[in-house]
């Protein structure tokens, strides 16, 4: 089981990385990505810390931990050579922070998200066809995510995803012990939006093609 958008006190969380991935492996996961947030004040000194707790990670823990960041309420310009500068300094993990409807997020922000280097587009609200489908062309996930308030728009972004065939991916955007529940619980959560158990499936098909790609397994 997977869960590629965590934070830990490296930005607004509350636990250590190692904390973080502890308590993913008891609770069952297998693979996780620290994505802590960041923009052009803390994106070095953030990635450094996170690659750095990476490296170090030891695989007989059970759990694969993955070097992420999370984009935050970045201005639209900044996108691009922020993906870029984390895909050449290691992060494998790149999630932008979407258009959620509970936050002021600049307009246009899924965009520009899409038109970077990004992996996930978390809680893209009221994503519209256009974006979806540009997620498509471009193989981002769209992601249901498990986290209060951002899951108001969950019914939106599967049935807009389900229907163009962008690709979906569940989350749980963790900050806080509580927030990491287990991995039937997050299952459930795809299934509350109208996903099946072969949709599921087919999501987890296409994760684990994507993570191979980057040298998961």
């Amino acid at each position: 089981m997977y869960n590629l958008h965590c934070h830990s006190l490296l930005s607004d969380g509350v636990l250590l990385p190692s904390e973080v991935a502890v308590r993913y492996a008891a609770a069952g996961y297998k693979v996780i990505a620290i994505t802590d947030h960041a923009d052009y004040s803390t994106i070095k000194t953030t990635i450094v810390a996170i690659i750095e707790f990476c490296r170090h990670w030891p695989q007989e823990t059970g759990i694969t931990v993955l070097p992420g960041i999370e984009l935050t309420h970045l201005p639209l310009t900044q996108f691009k050579p922020l993906t870029r500068y984390a895909r050449k300094k290691g992060i494998q993990i790149i999630v932008a922070h979407g258009e959620t409807t509970m936050e002021p997020v600049i307009p246009g922000t899924n965009r520009a998200a899409l038109e970077a280097d990004i992996d996930i587009l978390a809680h893209p609200g009221m994503i519209i066809d256009e974006d979806a489908l540009l997620a498509k062309k471009r193989g981002i996930f769209l992601e249901i995510t498990s986290r209060s308030g951002h899951a108001t728009t969950n019914k939106h972004v599967c049935d807009t995803a389900m229907r163009l065939g962008v690709r979906l991916i569940l989350n749980n955007d963790s900050h806080t012990p509580e927030d990491i529940i287990s991995p039937d619980a997050l299952t459930a959560v795809g299934r509350a939006q109208g996903l099946n158990d072969e949709n599921i499936k087919e999501m987890y098909r296409t994760l684990r093609e994507t993570l191979a790609q980057k040298g998961v397994r």
